[in-house]
């Protein structure tokens, strides 16, 4: 089997619109937000990594205790033939996936999915290296907008589409109802979805999660604004904002917000904009949904899929499922 070149959805041209877009919407409105695919640039990237290893942050260690566990009844419920990966990031996760998919004897195709290039291209030729018979096909894209190109129909079923790390957390209501019709547009009867999930617990334990003691989440919160002032020529000091995290119990959701320390004026030369701050008030930019089965339940019904399987650690912190098109 052969690294295919990637497919290309989101190219550096229109993934410069749509951060203008984005940004622009964002910072022109109250209240100010930022979307938070905008924290992964390189360095974005590697302090997300040094998150999931420290101490407060259980969701990533959790959630592959709980694929190691559940893995070879994954593969034997599915038999994918093709296993999609959204969000693919280094694909560390999924390595269990492709090695137990591969020793069942039904792999014949990987597509990681993601926005970055380089960093997909480093873990496609990676895995092509270590499983030269499974075709990978890297897609760059975005996972809200091009799950309708991928095309995964006749000879690619039964498919497994995987959508690991509660990433479906960062998008509101609308956009989980959005998302996973997509998801079921995409998917054949034959075809499963593999869907990772953080669940409600006590609120302190989850401020605790997304403000670590040793600040790496604070700082890679403050990434976004690196990103902007590079990208579109922004003049943010990333020293006149502060970290904050907080439980907000009428949504079940953790908000990640930058709250200016002084009066302010932010410039984003690119777009023409200039926001006013005032000392003390914030730009949200992440939510991180909390999850329970009831509730992802009758999401997943709503938009014609049926959680089959539902796999938690023995805390009940986080939890796999498995759904089917009905």
């Amino acid at each position: 089997m052969t690294l295919a070149p990637p497919e290309v959805h989101l190219d550096a041209g229109s993934l410069a619109r749509q951060m203008a877009h984005d940004v622009h919407d964002g910072l022109s409105s109250r209240p100010l937000t930022l979307p938070p695919k905008y924290f992964y640039d390189a360095h974005g990237s590697e302090l997300f990594d040094q998150i999931t290893r420290l101490p407060e942050y259980y969701p990533t260690r959790t959630e592959r205790a709980i694929l190691e566990a559940h893995v070879e009844e994954i593969a034997a419920l599915t038999g994918a033939r093709t296993l999609v990966e959204l969000g693919s990031g280094t694909s560390e996760k999924t390595r269990l996936l492709l090695d137990t998919l591969r020793g069942a004897g039904t792999l014949q195709r990987f597509v990681p999915f993601d926005v970055d290039p380089a960093v997909l291209e480093l873990a496609s030729v990676a895995i092509s290296a270590e499983m030269p018979e499974v075709a990978v096909t890297p897609v760059v894209g975005d996972f809200e907008r091009h799950l309708g190109q991928l095309g995964l129909a006749g000879g690619d079923s039964p498919c497994l589409l995987a959508f690991l790390g509660s990433t479906i957390g960062n998008l509101d209501p609308a956009q989980r109802a959005s998302f996973l019709a997509g998801v079921r547009s995409a998917l054949t009867r034959d075809d499963a979805f593999l869907l990772g999930l953080d669940l409600v617990k006590d609120p302190e334990r989850l401020v605790d999660a997304y403000d670590d003691a040793q600040g790496v989440t604070a700082a890679f919160n403050k990434n976004v604004l690196s990103v902007i002032n590079r990208q579109l020529d922004a003049d943010a000091d990333l020293s006149c904002f502060e970290h904050v995290a907080r439980w907000v119990p009428e949504h079940e959701w953790i908000e990640m917000r930058l709250r200016s320390t002084i009066e302010q004026r932010l410039h984003v030369r690119a777009l023409d904009l200039e926001v006013f701050l005032e000392r003390g008030e914030e730009i949200r930019t992440e939510i991180s949904s909390k999850f329970r089965r009831e509730g992802i339940a009758a999401e997943l019904a709503a938009a014609g899929l049926d959680l089959e399987h539902w796999w938690t650690d023995p805390a009940g912190d986080f939890a796999l499922l498995l759904a089917r098109p009905v």
